[in-house]
């Protein structure tokens, strides 16, 4: 935990950013220089922060484990084609997702489809172009996917999502271990795997369990763990073979607040080489592929939202920075995509960094609602008109996870630092577009 905001960004700036002085540096590129090139507001992501989180990743976990790197955390398309480039497979969540995974050059057999709603035409529309797996999340859905694939004369690679009991909740946002929409309770799924295993046009493969994510607790990681090799040992005995498959799913976390620590990655390890060792004697799961499937993880870290400040403003004794992005490109940020109290992200002057704070002041954005605020009561430095405003972490669940329609503001830029150059990966929106995202 960190001591401060200060402190928080100081952190991240030495473990991300080094080299910066009194201004930030992305892949050594000052964000002043990109600002002026591109505009503001804009997301700015470096791929040397996702390469170090993925090879922390991969330093941590057993050679069992597979990584594919779930793009609903940020499909920005040079973050996709940068994880496959590094030998990743891909998780979507809808078919639009598969057809951006395919744009990236993500071999087939390393894709993999989740979701709890997924429609007839999602399900023929990867099924035709083939795909690694498919995660079944309920009876209805087992049903539909069988009747396509005979309709398409294929054999459809199937794993079941399991909704575990409660003893393998945890994280910020729990997804199972309750009454939840994702996978078959599981104390419901041998019937399910036996109606699988006599279709003719299911290959029943592997089980999927994800029961939480945002998880900073590396005992509450093994737990889950332990108990999806516990179900996977009862599925396999069911079946009389062993599973191809076994998705652990994300649930990794990423320090947003300064009550937050660092998930630690050793402790973690130490746990995962007793699994490992324990899955490498064991029959039931010879010839078995674990996974994992983060997004937040690997793509949080490495992204900032940069907007620059339009007024300063004072009213009844409270100062208010007034930036030229808010809410609309960034709604985690604002409090508004599940906190209950609002709690500020990583939030700093990024051409002021060497400049002590003074009294604390609100970033708010330019929308005509009270909710467009972006950090409250916030220590920084005293701010000018024209002064630029970064909230770090903002990699993963930024700009697509938030209402760029609203109020017809123009959408933001974003812009892909690598070895020391920067490239546009998406243009500002105009006017004009209207409620269209820009291309």
């Amino acid at each position: 935990m960190w001591g401060s905001d200060v402190d928080h960004v100081r952190a991240l700036i030495e473990r991300h950013f080094a080299g910066s002085g009194n201004t930030l540096r992305m892949g050594g590129i000052p964000v002043t220089d990109l600002a002026s090139e591109y505009g503001t507001p804009l997301f700015l992501y470096d791929a040397g922060t996702l390469d170090r989180q993925l090879a922390l990743l991969r330093s941590t976990y057993p050679p069992e484990f597979a990584i594919a790197y779930s793009i609903k955390a940020n499909p920005c398309p040079p973050i996709v084609r940068h994880f496959v480039e590094a030998g990743l497979g891909l998780e979507v969540a809808s078919a639009g997702e598969f057809y951006q995974a395919l744009q990236a050059g993500c071999p087939t057999e390393r894709i993999l489809f989740a979701g709890p709603g997924k429609t007839e035409t999602e399900l023929a529309y990867v099924l035709e172009r083939g795909i690694g797996e498919i995660h079944v999340e309920s009876e209805r859905e087992a049903e539909r996917l069988a009747a396509i694939a005979e309709r398409l004369g294929l054999r459809a690679h199937v794993a079941l999502r399991i909704n575990p009991g409660p003893d393998a909740q945890g994280g910020a946002m729990r997804m199972g271990g309750k009454p939840a929409p994702f996978g078959v309770d599981e104390e419901r799924i041998d019937p399910v795997i036996d109606r699988l295993e006599r279709s003719p046009h299911i290959e029943f493969q592997g089980i999927h369990l994800f029961t939480g994510t945002q998880i900073l607790d590396d005992t509450v990681l093994v737990t889950q763990y332990r108990k999806g090799l516990e179900i996977a040992r009862r599925v396999v005995e069911r079946i009389g073979r062993p599973l191809r498959t076994i998705d652990f799913g994300g649930g990794l976390g990423i320090p947003y607040f300064t009550s937050e620590a660092l998930l630690p990655m050793s402790k973690l390890k130490e746990g995962l080489a007793v699994l490992g060792a324990e899955v490498r004697v064991d029959a039931a799961f010879r010839g078995t592929r674990l996974l994992i499937e983060p997004g937040r993880y690997l793509a949080g870290e490495a992204g900032i939202y940069l907007a620059r400040v339009n007024d300063v403003k004072e009213s009844r004794g409270k100062t208010f920075l007034i930036v030229d992005g808010g809410m609309n490109h960034h709604l985690a940020a604002s409090g508004n995509l599940g906190q209950v109290i609002k709690r500020n992200f990583p939030v700093a002057i990024v051409n002021r960094l060497e400049e002590s704070p003074g009294p604390p002041v609100d970033v708010v954005g330019p929308l005509c609602t009270p909710l467009d605020v972006l950090a409250r009561d916030v220590p920084l430095p005293p701010a000018q008109v024209g002064d630029l405003v970064a909230i770090f972490q903002s990699g993963a669940y930024g700009r697509t996870a938030s209402p760029l329609g609203f109020l017809s503001q123009p959408s933001p830029a974003e812009v892909f630092v690598r070895d020391g150059k920067a490239a546009l990966a998406r243009r500002r929106g105009t006017y004009e577009d209207g409620l269209r995202d820009a291309p």
